[in-house]
Order: C-alpha cells, then structure tokens, then sequence
C-alpha cells in the first residue's frame, strides 16, 4: 500500500519499498563500464528523477517504463533539484493503479451505482442488452477504470465512466424537451457509444493505444460486442440497427472517424451531447493544466486552439 507520494519527498528522506511508477527508463554506463540507470518516479502527484548507481543484473534484466516497483532509496540534491538516489527495486504485485495515474473525483462505487440504476430504468429489451454489455463481471470492472481519452478531456482512471454518466444525465434533460424522441435507444445508444475503449485504451504505466486499438479502434469494436450480445438474447434486428448507427456515428463526421454520419435524430442527439461534454471538460481541464494566474490562459489549449477566458471552477454539487 502505498504511503509517500511525489509531492511529499524532502531532502534527505529515506524508504523502504514504496511504490512508484517508473517512466523515462534509460541505461547507461559510466566511464569504467559500470552499468547504472535513469528514470523519472512517478505518482498521481507529480514526478521525481531517480539515479540507481551499480545497477545490478538481477534487475538490469527486467525493469522498463511503464512498470509500478517498489523503491527502496534516499531522497538527495543533484543541480538543486531532488533526486532519488535508489538502493533496490523489485517488481510490485497487482498495483493500484490509481495511485500512480490521474484518477476521477467521483467515488469509483457511486459512479457504479449510477450505471446500474440508469440501465434498470430502460424498458425491455434495452434494460437486457445494455446489462448484458455493461454489467458482465469482467467488463464492469475495466469500463470504470477506463479513460475516456489518451488527453484533452476526461484523460484520468474513471474518466469514460464519468463521461458516459454525464452524457446520460444531459440525454435525460433533451428527451424531456424533445418528446418525439426514442429515450430508450438514445439513452443506450449513450450508455454503449464508447464501451469500445475499454480495449482500446491500456492503463497500464501510461494511457496508450493497444494493438487492437490502433488496428481496429473503439467504434468498430463496440459494434462488434453489441451485434454478439444482441444475438446471444435475441434481440430485435430493426431496434439493433438504429442502435448499431448510434455507435457507428457518434463522433459526427468520417474526417473524425465516423463510418457514416448521424441519420437520425437519436444520432445527431447522441453525437452533439458527446461534442458538448468533452468540449466542456477540455475546457476545464485546460484551465486546471495553465500556470498562469491571469484572466487569460497562458498556453492555447489544443482542443479549442486558442487561449480560454478562465471562469469559475465547477464544484461537485454542480
């Protein structure tokens, strides 16, 4: 269990096997041959250089970035900043990863929660589908470790749950105006958009595309596990192919990976309520990312390439 963190370390502090993420490995040896390592320690606080002088073989053959190991060490100066001056290194058994990565402010259970009551307020058979989907024992637990994406909105452990639960909650308040609506197939359609990431997207030392990600992608892969799953409880074609269109065209345009775009009006819902909640998380996140203390953004944020007008911070009541 973790107990000291990045923004916690002193000159001269000394542990013993306190997990760390380990980020930016490089080997290098001295100038009588002797091998030794660099390589940033990381945490969801911040990050610290470390040195390990000596480097033995034992662990020569097994360490690389994007490892959580415990570190054994003596905090030092070097060029008037920290350094971890490291003695030992093992390898960490089943690390919690969200002491090491961003991770969301809601409660992992409350989000949980949410879901289930969400899907046990479709009707049949979408309250069926989308529990068959969302809820297996297996998934459940990667869809709310997941991020949303690799950066500029909802890039943190939770953050596709948070993202996904937010969207249902404005697709709640548009059926409310727009009556006409079919609510069951866009409240699923939101509730299933995005449930490709979870393979898409690995956690592991580092938000990255897997294989499966970068070949197949996450809206293909979502089509993919909701055509099996609708067949396995015989779920009705006609239903299934506006579900399928949803999915396949949420992100609005083909330029933005979309095979077809929005033809219905549950699609041209679905894909402006995701436009509007990661426009407006990016632009927070943003905000939260700047150093400067002005009116004004220092930096252009990438996602509205422009400097952003700060605005009162939302608070979790909001």
């Amino acid at each position: 269990m973790k107990s000291l963190y990045v923004s916690e370390l002193k000159l001269g502090d000394e542990f013993v096997n306190e997990p760390f993420l380990v980020q930016e490995v490089v080997q290098r040896t001295t100038k009588d041959n002797r091998p030794y390592l660099l390589y940033a320690l990381v945490d969801k606080t911040g990050q610290a250089s470390g040195v390990f002088w000596n480097l033995p073989d034992y662990i020569e053959s097994w360490i690389r970035s994007g490892l959580v190991v415990l570190v054994t060490a003596r905090v030092v100066s070097y060029k008037d900043s920290l350094q971890i001056n490291t003695t030992d290194l093992n390898p960490c058994p089943s690390p919690d990863m969200t002491d090491f990565l961003p991770s969301s402010q809601r409660p992992r259970e409350e989000m949980i929660d949410e879901l289930r009551q969400h899907i046990n307020n479709l009707s049949t058979p979408w309250q069926e589908l989308v529990g068959e989907l969302l809820l297996e024992r297996e998934f459940l637990p990667r869809f709310a470790n997941s991020p949303a994406a690799r950066s500029m909105h909802h890039a943190y452990i939770g953050g596709l749950l948070e993202h996904t639960l937010s969207m249902v909650t404005i697709a709640h308040t548009l059926v409310e105006h727009y009556r006409y609506v079919n609510k069951d197939l866009l409240i699923s359609g939101t509730l299933l958009h995005d449930m490709g990431k979870v393979i898409e997207y690995t956690t592991e030392g580092s938000f990255a595309f897997t294989d499966d990600g970068r070949l197949v992608g996450h809206i293909v892969r979502a089509i993919t596990m909701v055509e099996t799953a609708a067949a396995r409880i015989n779920f009705p074609a006609s239903e299934l192919r506006h579900l399928i269109h949803l999915i396949a065209s949420h992100h609005g345009t083909m330029e933005w990976g979309s095979p077809v775009v929005p033809k219905t009006i549950e699609a041209v819902m679905l894909h402006q309520i995701d436009l509007l909640d990661s426009r407006v998380q990016g632009f927070y996140e943003h905000l939260n990312s700047d150093s400067g203390d002005e009116d004004w953004t220092l930096k252009p944020s990438p996602m509205f390439r422009t400097e952003l007008r700060r605005s009162p911070e939302p608070t979790q009541d909001d």
